[in-house]
């Protein structure tokens, strides 16, 4: 398997996608851990379900939530 994976992509290709892999892997789990440690409103057991399921959507809530907390400085800054 590792050699059809080194065939496929080559050196470079291969360290490049097995790094990307593990960055969305990483950034998959953080995303995870913040929706389960905001205040439970009601949807929080529907997030947690779409974090499993689709596993983009906690990768996308975590940039989201960093972008509205730069947001949030940047305005108590003032």
């Amino acid at each position: 398997m590792l050699e059809t994976f080194y065939n496929n992509f080559g050196f470079l290709g291969s360290i490049a996608l097995a790094f990307t892999a593990f960055l969305l892997f990483i950034f998959w789990i953080a995303g995870i851990a913040g929706l389960a440690q905001r205040p439970d409103t009601g949807t929080k057991n529907i997030q947690l379900a779409c974090c499993v399921l689709f596993p983009p959507f906690p990768i996308l809530w975590l940039f989201w939530d960093m972008y509205w907390q730069k947001k949030q400085m940047e305005h108590t800054g003032d």
